[in-house]
């Protein structure tokens, strides 16, 4: 979305609404950053949740630690440190200064905990939430494949993707996190957070706070989530159409919550409203264009393919997450490997081609559109300002935080590009020193994909909130240069996502500490550290675990380690490492025509930036196709119910009470969402390792946990039944 700055009044603050909201438009550059304190919590915490989470990578079922979760726990502790510690100053003797250290003070106790340090921490724990896609690769590699290539190549292999990540992220800086355009609306939340938990003092206008209102709807949802989550999960599957018609299959596709399009629209669980994000973040006019996306291709275009049969979808479950063979069951990938993990040809032709579920074939179609979609988009919307870019170092006016960073010495670009170019030597290194089986051209191409996509996505991500992903591009692009090499493959696959994921993710947190005005060198300092540090960790946990044990990964495995994750990582490995895109797409395949989105995706954009050069403050302004592509990228997992319940509360208070009561949505409506979160994680974590972990778990066997159970939806079950001979 453009935005005239000509045309906003100059008060000295964001012109947007919602970043006028969230974000102090104040700073006190004297303030304590880089304290002891900060330190020793963020990698307490960092290395804390970067093993749990590493653990919980490996079960099924697989709660995991959240940012927020992290940014909460740490705010007592640091008051507390700053109650304890000494505030005595200390001075570090002359005799260092030749290093520069001489005279040097510092305190354990520099005053009141403050809201810097806190975001500092919270940057650097905030590296620790996500599991590596590499560590899965790996993983793959060692069971599936038997190809061990030890903790060295692992721990090299987690860092060159997170660091070539991290220096992306900071040469990008001038495009995704100096400009005021350059919203990033998950960061308006924690921001939200870290000033209510800094500010705790009664609103001057009377009325509660927001920190109170925090704690109100925090135990709140807290409470609430042991109905949906444990006592009534009815309320979560709330599929009250097909309980009535249980055996009617098409309305249970059309109208079901686990495997059916959400037509009923209602669910009362917290986290399947924000399984695509929070509907209390993304901007409305976003909004409106996703669910317009997700109505066209999900509730038009996919019934119309599945009930007329194209491709044989109707003798499959509509929104199923697995492939199938043609007798209609799960795909077997072990049936078409030689004893040698190599593709068996032979054995192919005698088994089944793979055949995809209405789910994953709509989601090749439009990942096919947006891939060329969003090059076309960046250029005739963004081409004039990237270019501008290049040329010079800003390129928007200022806005009074951007002002306000002015006061820190910035990072030079050259610190980034040094890591850029040794991290890809690192990668060079794990390639040919463990002889993987990947040139160096591959890595290249591996590198060039998130190096193409990083701007574009981070545009779309920084407006709207929503995730630009190349997974099908990472996975497409090996199995047609590197065919029939599996573990080549998801080399390739890792750097590409993990690089891309990365990068993106370090950039928003860079805008966070542009909007929280942290020094530039801190923030780069702490991303650096923990990202180092983390990444050795998660290999460490990982190797313990596979070391000691007993049957990981089986099926059987007592404590439920029967990793999930790993499993999907074969599955595709095997088909667009072994099968290959030449056979799943090739003219020889039905799904063939899918390819003919790449053209149509390029030319998508184009009438639409028509329209707004001769009528630019119209409609289609905020008309973005690969908003509206990529918005709906998320089934599968996802399902129906995750887009239309999303929408309807998007709709409550994103466009009714903005426009209504704004001084309220003002105040409290990114508290809200955060309070939400917060409460319902917790109440998860409780559940989980309190009443469904030990021993096995307890569960409540009645009518409101079992209704959902006995549906057509909850079993997904096909339009069709398979032909005796399979299908021809």
């Amino acid at each position: 979305m453009e935005f005239d700055f000509d045309e906003v009044e100059d008060e000295e603050d964001s012109p947007f609404p919602e970043v006028r909201a969230s974000v102090s438009n104040i700073d006190d550059p004297e303030m304590p950053a880089m304290t002891f304190r900060m330190w020793f919590l963020g990698l307490i915490l960092t290395l804390a949740a970067g093993s749990a989470n590493i653990f919980f990578n490996f079960r099924q079922p697989a709660p995991s630690i959240v940012s927020n979760v992290l940014l909460l726990i740490s705010h007592p502790l640091g008051k507390l440190m700053a109650l304890t510690l000494p505030i005595r100053t200390y001075r570090l003797p002359r005799w260092l200064a030749p290093i520069g250290l001489g005279g040097f003070e510092f305190s354990f106790n520099p005053g009141p905990w403050n809201i810097k340090e806190h975001a500092l921490v919270y940057i650097m724990a905030n590296v620790s939430i996500g599991v590596p896609t590499a560590l899965n690769a790996v993983v793959v590699a060692e069971l599936n494949y038997d190809v061990k290539l030890g903790y060295g190549f692992n721990a090299l292999l987690i860092l060159a993707t997170q660091l070539t990540g991290f220096s992306l992220a900071g040469l990008c800086r001038r495009y995704l996190v100096w400009p005021a355009s350059m919203v990033w609306p998950q960061n308006l939340i924690v921001c939200t957070l870290l000033n209510t938990l800094h500010a705790e003092e009664e609103d001057a206008r009377g009325g509660v706070s927001r920190f109170r209102f925090f704690c109100y709807a925090a135990l709140g949802s807290f409470f609430w989530f042991f109905l949906p989550g444990y006592l009534f999960q009815a309320l979560s599957i709330f599929s009250f159409v097909c309980w009535i018609k249980p055996n009617d299959i098409v309305i249970n596709q059309l109208f079901g919550t686990s495997g059916g399009l959400g037509m009923s629209i209602l669910t009362f669980d917290w986290s399947q409203i924000t399984w695509i994000g929070s509907p209390l973040m993304v901007p409305w006019w976003a909004e409106v264009q996703i669910f317009t996306g997700f109505f066209i291709v999900y509730w038009i275009l996919c019934p119309i393919l599945y009930y007329t049969n194209s491709w044989d979808l109707s003798y499959f479950p509509m929104m199923a997450n697995q492939p199938y063979d043609r007798f209609g069951q799960p795909y077997n990938i072990t049936r078409v490997l030689t004893p040698e993990h190599t593709f068996d040809l032979d054995a192919y032709n005698q088994y089944s081609p793979l055949y995809l579920p209405a789910s994953y074939a709509i989601t090749y179609l439009i990942a096919f559109a947006l891939s060329s979609a969003m090059i076309v988009h960046t250029i005739l919307y963004h081409g004039k300002t990237v270019l501008h870019g290049f040329l010079h170092t800003r390129i928007e006016k200022d806005d009074i935080h951007a002002k306000l960073m002015r006061a820190y010495p910035e990072v030079p670009d050259w610190w980034y590009l040094i890591t850029f170019v040794a991290c890809f030597a690192l990668a060079i290194v794990t390639a040919e020193v463990w002889h993987t089986g990947i040139p160096v051209w591959a890595l290249l191409l591996a590198i060039a994909l998130p190096v193409t996509y990083i701007i574009p996505s981070g545009y779309v991500y920084a407006m709207t909130g929503q995730n630009i992903t190349i997974n099908l591009l990472a996975q497409i692009i090996p199995g047609m240069i590197l065919p029939g090499k599996p573990v080549p493959n998801m080399i390739f696959k890792a750097y590409a996502v993990q690089t891309l994921a990365e990068g993106t993710a370090f950039v928003q947190d860079l805008k966070l500490g542009h909007y929280i005005k942290l020094p530039p060198r801190a923030t780069f300092m702490v991303q650096l550290v923990s990202t180092v540090l983390v990444g050795l960790l998660q290999v460490g946990v990982k190797e313990w675990m596979f070391g000691n044990i007993k049957d990981i990964c089986m099926p059987t495995q007592k404590d439920f380690l029967t990793c999930p994750h790993n499993q999907v990582q074969y599955t595709t490995s095997a088909v667009w490492g072994l099968i290959g895109p030449a056979r799943q797409f090739g003219t020889e395949s039905i799904y063939h025509p899918q390819l003919y989105a790449l053209a149509i995706g390029a030319v998508l954009p184009i009438p639409f930036w028509l329209l707004q050069r001769r009528w630019p403050n119209n409609w289609n302004k905020y008309v973005s196709m690969p908003i509206m592509l990529n918005g709906i990228g998320l089934i599968p997992p996802a399902t129906g119910i995750n887009y239309s319940s999303w929408f309807l509360l998007g709709f409550v208070f994103q466009y009714l009470i903005r426009r209504r009561n704004f001084g309220w949505w003002t105040k409290f409506n990114y508290v809200l969402t955060a309070a939400f979160d917060c409460g319902t994680v917790l109440s998860l974590l409780l559940i989980f390792f309190t009443l469904q972990f030990p021993k096995g778990g307890f569960n409540v066997n009645w009518w409101g946990n079992t209704v959902f159970q006995n549906t057509a939806d909850w079993k997904r079950l096909p339009l069709r039944n398979v032909p005796a001979d399979g299908i021809r």
